[in-house]
């Protein structure tokens, strides 16, 4: 026989039907596993080897693609079962978040996937298990995963019994040089001249606002306080170098030009960023402990089909 008739051979109608379907479907929609009814197909393994090798895991072997895909369908498997959904704008928002991490748009970070083989979609469809999943550990182990100030503080002796832990509270107030969104280079210099000129005017914050709030095209904002644990180590030098009543270093936004008046630093044990870092370790430490336990589970009550 040739064509479909030596791939159908002598089935039934309706099985013959069904496998000259088999026969013509491309290989990239074949189905390689099935996780509690779930496929998981060759595309879907392609496509997720691809994004590994572009975020860094660039010897990565085909089973561990398959093992990460598998995680994911379980992931989202449980999550149905607790009756939780994650939704196309949660997924999105995370989506963006990235995108603003690498300093682009949405849009041109899909572009970027899309010229270097990798489907958006593929991405989308891990911040999609990796969101539900997150909500599934905290909401399951809620209790074990909050950490108290007691332990908190003795974490802290032990690391650093010696030390002084403080952090500083910042009362600041943007000033900003206003300039049209795709002003010319040459407007900018000029804003920035006036920002750098208002700088060396600038002793205190009593007597340098009213007389910034004067300025044309100059917008004062309202006052905000920042915590030093809400702030990069970056951005803590920038503050920590600026005497108060002083102005920061002009840097240009969306909006023009913008500087930040210190016009308060004080310090606090409220909250340090020592504090604030081994905080967030320790959640992580016990999330990651409670999530790879509670996966097992999932693996050994799955029905995981290998069709290859």
């Amino acid at each position: 026989m040739s064509g479909s008739s030596s791939c159908i051979g002598r089935l039934t109608l309706g099985a013959a039907l069904g496998a000259a379907l088999l026969c013509t479907t491309p290989a990239a929609a074949q189905v390689a596993v099935i996780v509690n009814g779930d496929p998981i197909t060759v595309y879907d393994i392609e496509q997720r080897g691809r994004l590994m090798r572009l975020t860094g895991d660039r010897n990565v072997g085909r089973q561990q693609i398959v093992e990460e895909l598998i995680n994911d369908r379980l992931k989202l498997s449980d999550a149905k079962r607790y009756k939780l959904e994650v939704g196309d704008k949660e997924v999105d928002n995370a989506f963006a978040s990235l995108a603003r991490n690498a300093r682009t748009t949405p849009e041109n970070f899909a572009r970027s996937l899309s010229g270097q083989g990798v489907d958006p979609n593929t991405l989308k469809a891990r911040l999609r298990a990796d969101i539900a999943w997150g909500q599934i550990i905290r909401g399951k182990f809620q209790s074990s995963l909050q950490i108290n100030e007691k332990e908190l503080f003795n974490a802290l002796e032990t690391r650093n019994p010696e030390g002084k832990d403080v952090g500083y509270e910042y009362t600041l107030v943007p000033i900003l040089f206003v300039a049209t969104r795709g002003a010319s280079q040459s407007v900018i210099e000029e804003r920035k001249r006036e920002a750098e000129l208002l700088r060396t005017r600038f002793q205190n914050c009593e007597t340098g606002i009213p007389f910034a709030r004067a300025l044309r095209d100059v917008a004062v904002r309202d006052t905000i306080r920042r915590n030093s644990a809400d702030l990069s180590p970056q951005l803590r030098a920038i503050l920590d170098r600026v005497e108060i009543g002083r102005l920061t270093a002009p840097e240009v936004t969306p909006g023009g030009v913008e500087v930040f008046a210190l016009c308060n630093r004080k310090e606090t044990t409220a909250d340090t960023p020592a504090k604030r870092a081994l905080r967030e370790q320790i959640f992580s430490e016990r999330f990651k402990t409670h999530a790879e336990r509670y996966l097992k589970e999932l693996r050994k009550a799955a029905m995981i089909e290998f069709r290859e």
